[in-house]
């Protein structure tokens, strides 16, 4: 671990320790909003693709949101979607396969994300933005999600239009929110049970939703679109644990490509993984 990463860790740590010894509740107002603050902004070189395609805005909860619109019109639509502290951008390769394959794609930056507004984004607001993409540009056919990208689009989908000839792809969804939460407590050293449930309180009162509610499991119950699930054994971010309960529920909309080696970023750049994900597209 980089020197400045642990220096960051443990000034957090600190942080919200001492927090907590004032307020459990404001110790959990703050570990909420650093689970929703991207890691950083991506500012790097817009793809090739994306260049030559329709640029799109829109706003929502007084934030624009912007993205891309290539080759249309189609009568076939994909949404891409990116994880946490990504971009559209790195979806490129994708999006040349789909425009290929005669798709009409899209492809937005999340809130607090790449060109697009916003420093805290969560689950919830990630999947109004997909609601609200689908209705200005839609109807949309088919979903590649990755990480955060997965849970926000089960959470939208279930409350969407769709039939069992829709499809949807899954790489590395961020399958369970408690998981990822109790992942960020281990990683920060963070052992105060009292601030981690504040920060389950925090949740339950802005959503109306236990912490437990954000999951790709159970969204996937209200979901009939035909599924590919993509996931690596190696992955440390989004664990295969969480996977593996999903395929032991054996929902017959559901299929996997379970891979090893490749972790969580690899896993989607892989020429294998892509010419399967865009064969079942």
């Amino acid at each position: 671990m980089k020197v400045q990463k642990k220096l960051a860790i443990g000034y957090i740590r600190l942080k919200l320790n001492l927090l907590s010894l004032i307020s459990n509740r404001k110790a959990g107002q703050v570990a909420f909003k650093l689970f929703s603050t991207p890691l950083i902004r991506y500012k790097g070189k817009e793809a090739d693709i994306f260049k030559k395609a329709e640029r799109l805005e829109f706003k929502i909860d007084g934030k624009q949101v912007k993205g891309f619109r290539c080759n249309a019109p189609q009568p076939k639509k994909v949404l891409l979607l990116h994880g946490f502290s990504s971009t559209c951008h790195k979806f490129d390769k994708y999006a040349i396969a789909l425009i290929e394959k005669g798709y009409e794609v899209l492809a937005f930056d999340a809130p607090a994300h790449g060109a697009s507004d916003g420093i805290t984004v969560n689950a919830v607001d990630y999947s109004e933005m997909i609601k609200k993409a689908t209705q200005l540009y839609g109807p949309v056919n088919a979903f590649l999600a990755h990480s955060f990208g997965g849970i926000a689009i089960s959470l939208a989908l279930e409350q969407m239009t769709h039939t069992n000839e829709s499809k949807l792809v899954l790489i590395a969804p961020a399958t369970e929110t408690k998981t990822a939460i109790d992942g960020a407590f281990t990683l920060l050293g963070i052992k105060n049970k009292k601030i981690r449930s504040a920060m389950d309180d925090i949740i339950f009162e802005l959503s109306g939703k236990q912490t437990e509610w954000f999951s790709v499991r159970r969204a996937l119950k209200n979901i009939k679109a035909d599924v590919l699930w993509v996931h690596d054994k190696d992955d440390l971010i989004t664990p295969i644990a969480d996977a593996l309960k999903v395929q032991e529920d054996k929902l017959p909309n559901v299929k996997f490509l379970i891979t090893k080696g490749l972790g969580h970023q690899k896993i989607y750049r892989e020429p294998s993984v892509k010419n399967s994900i865009i064969q079942f597209l």
